[in-house]
C-alpha cells in the first residue's frame, strides 16, 4: 500500500511540476513535459535504464504514427493559403446564403474544410474578413463574428483531422485517422453550429458595450494587417493571403469598408491580374476534398471489411494527404512564384515541429506511466463507476487546459496520460480522443497566446475577448461533451 501511495505522490509531483514549469517559470512546454516525464521514470520502478528506453520507445511510437501525417496536413493547409482558397470560398458562400448566415458559414467552413491550416494562420487569414463583415450584422456584429471564429477554428483544431491537435491526440491514443475524421466531423460540425446558435442567443442577454468591449481604431494595439506582414512568430513569411491577391482589397485592421486603393496600387494589381489568373474555386478546393474523401473512404472500407490492395493504398491517410498536398502544390505553382511556394512549405514545416516534439514526449510520458504501474491505478479509478469514463477523460483534459492555458498542450498531455488505459475503458478509444479534445476546450484564459492574438486581430478589449473567445469556446466544450456521451450509447 505504501508503494502505491508513493507512486501516486510522485505522479502528482510530476504533473504539478509540469504545470508549474509552464505557467509560473515560463518553461517551453516541451522542456517542462520532458522534465516531468524523466522525474516520474526516475522516482518509480521504471528506474534509470528503463526511463531512457521508455522515453525513446514512447517518442518513436508516436512519431511513427503521426509525424508524416502532421507534416503533410500542415503543408496542405499552407499551400491552400497561397491560392486564397478560404477567403474565396467564404465570399462565394456569402453570395449564396446572404450576410445574415455569415457567422454559421464561418463556423462550419473553419471547423470542417480548413482544419489543415495552422490555427494561428487561420486566425490571421479569417480575422480581416470577420472585421469587415461584422458591422453589417448590427451593433453586436463584431462580437458574433468573434464567436464564429472561435467556434470554427478551435473546434476544428481538436476534433477534425487533419487538424494538428486532432491528429496528435489520435496518434497518441492509436486511433485510425479515418475513424477520427468521420467521428470527429460528426461531433465537430454540430458543435460549431450549435455553439454559434447558443452564443447568438446568449449575446442577446449578455451586455455588449462597444465602448467597453471594442477598441477604438486609434487605440488598437496591433493592426491586423501589420501583424500579418511583420510578425514572423505569429504569421508565416508568405504573408497575408489577402495581401497577395491581386483582385482583392488588402488586409487592414479597420472594421469598415475603408482602405481605398490608390491609382498606382490599382495599376499594379491590374497588371498582376493580367498575368496571373486564380484557378476556379472548385478547383482550388479540390486538394482538401480529395484528401478528406479518401480518408473517409478508408474508414468506410474498413467498416465494411473491403479487402483491396488498391483501396488500401489510396485511402491510407499518408497517401491521401500526400495526394492532396501534391495537388495543392501543382495548383499553387500555376499562380504563384516558386520562391513563394517554397517559403510556404518551409514555414509549414517550422510550424508543425513544436507539435510533433510535444506529441512525441507525451508518448514518452504515456510509456513511463505504463511502466511505473500508474496505468493500473488509473484503470481502477476509471472503472469504479462513480462517473462515466468519458466524463473523467473530459475532466482530466479540462483541468489541464485551465492549468496550462493551451488547447493543444492540454489535449496532447491528457492523451499521453490516458494512452496506457484507453484500450481498457469500456468505450471505443476514438471517443476517448474526442472527449479529451472536448475537455481541452474548456475555459480558455489570459495565459494563452491565442487569446492575445485573437484580441489584437479582432480589435477587442480584454473584457471583449473574454466574451467573444472564452465564452464561445467554453460553450463548445460543454456542448460537445453530451454529443460524445450520446455517441457512446450506440458504440
Amino acid at each position: 500500500m505504501s508503494d502505491q501511495v508513493l507512486l501516486l505522490a510522485n505522479t502528482a509531483v510530476a504533473i504539478a511540476g509540469i504545470v508549474l514549469a509552464i505557467v509560473r517559470l515560463k518553461f517551453p512546454p516541451v522542456f517542462a513535459l520532458l522534465f516531468g516525464t524523466l522525474y516520474l521514470g526516475l522516482t518509480t520502478k521504471v528506474g534509470a535504464a528503463g526511463t531512457v528506453e521508455a522515453v525513446s520507445d514512447g517518442f518513436a511510437d508516436v512519431m511513427g504514427d503521426i509525424g508524416i501525417l502532421v507534416a503533410l496536413g500542415v503543408i496542405l493547409g499552407s499551400l491552400l493559403t497561397v491560392t486564397d482558397t478560404m477567403q474565396r470560398l467564404v465570399e462565394a458562400t456569402l453570395k449564396l446564403f446572404g450576410e445574415r448566415s455569415v457567422p454559421y458559414v464561418f463556423a462550419a467552413a473553419l471547423s470542417s474544410l480548413f482544419t489543415s491550416i495552422y490555427s494561428d494562420v487561420l486566425l490571421v487569414l479569417s480575422a480581416p474578413l470577420a472585421r469587415r463583415l461584422g458591422p453589417r450584422l448590427g451593433p453586436r456584429g463584431r462580437a458574433i463574428m468573434g464567436g464564429a471564429l472561435t467556434a470554427g477554428i478551435e473546434v476544428g483544431l481538436v476534433f477534425v483531422a487533419p487538424g494538428v491537435a486532432a491528429v496528435a491526440i489520435a496518434g497518441i491514443l492509436r486511433v485510425p485517422l479515418g475513424q477520427m475524421f468521420l467521428l470527429g466531423l460528426t461531433v465537430g460540425l454540430p458543435t460549431a453550429l450549435l455553439t454559434m446558435f447558443a452564443y447568438a442567443g446568449l449575446l442577446r442577454v449578455m451586455k455588449w458595450a462597444p465602448e467597453l468591449d471594442e477598441l477604438a481604431a486609434g487605440d488598437e494595439p496591433v493592426d491586423s494587417g501589420t501583424l500579418a506582414r511583420d510578425d514572423p512568430s505569429e504569421q508565416p513569411s508568405t504573408g497575408s493571403a489577402a495581401s497577395r491577391s491581386p483582385n482583392r482589397e488588402p488586409v487592414t485592421g479597420e472594421s469598415g469598408a475603408s482602405g481605398a486603393r490608390t491609382s498606382t496600387q490599382q495599376a499594379v494589381q491590374q497588371e498582376a491580374g493580367a498575368t496571373r489568373r486564380e484557378p476556379a474555386l472548385f478547383v482550388s478546393v479540390t486538394p482538401v476534398l480529395v484528401s478528406l474523401l479518401l480518408i473517409a473512404a478508408g474508414a468506410a472500407a474498413e467498416a465494411l471489411s473491403i479487402k483491396s490492395a488498391t483501396v488500401t493504398l489510396l485511402t491510407d491517410p499518408v497517401i491521401a494527404l500526400f495526394l492532396g498536398a501534391g495537388l495543392a502544390y501543382a495548383l499553387a505553382s500555376r499562380v504563384r512564384p516558386r520562391e513563394e511556394i517554397s517559403a510556404a512549405v518551409g514555414t509549414a514545416l517550422s510550424q508543425c515541429g513544436p507539435i510533433l516534439v510535444l506529441s512525441g514526449i507525451s508518448g514518452s510520458l504515456g510509456s513511463i506511466i505504463e511502466g511505473s504501474g500508474m496505468a493500473d491505478v488509473l484503470g481502477k479509478a476509471f472503472s469504479t463507476g462513480f462517473l462515466p469514463p468519458l466524463l473523467l477523460v473530459w475532466l482530466v483534459a479540462a483541468v489541464l487546459h485551465i492549468a496550462l492555458g493551451s488547447i493543444s498542450v492540454a489535449g496532447i498531455t491528457a492523451a499521453g496520460i490516458l494512452a496506457p488505459i484507453a484500450g481498457s475503458l469500456d468505450t471505443p478509444v476514438v471517443l476517448v480522443a474526442l472527449a479529451a479534445g472536448s475537455g481541452a476546450l474548456f475555459v480558455p484564459h489570459v495565459s494563452s497566446n491565442f487569446f492575445w492574438m485573437f484580441q489584437s486581430l479582432l480589435g477587442f478589449t480584454t473584457r471583449g475577448t473574454v466574451k467573444t473567445h472564452a465564452i464561445p469556446m467554453t460553450l463548445a466544450s460543454v456542448i460537445s461533451l453530451p454529443i460524445t456521451l450520446v455517441m457512446s450509447l450506440f458504440a
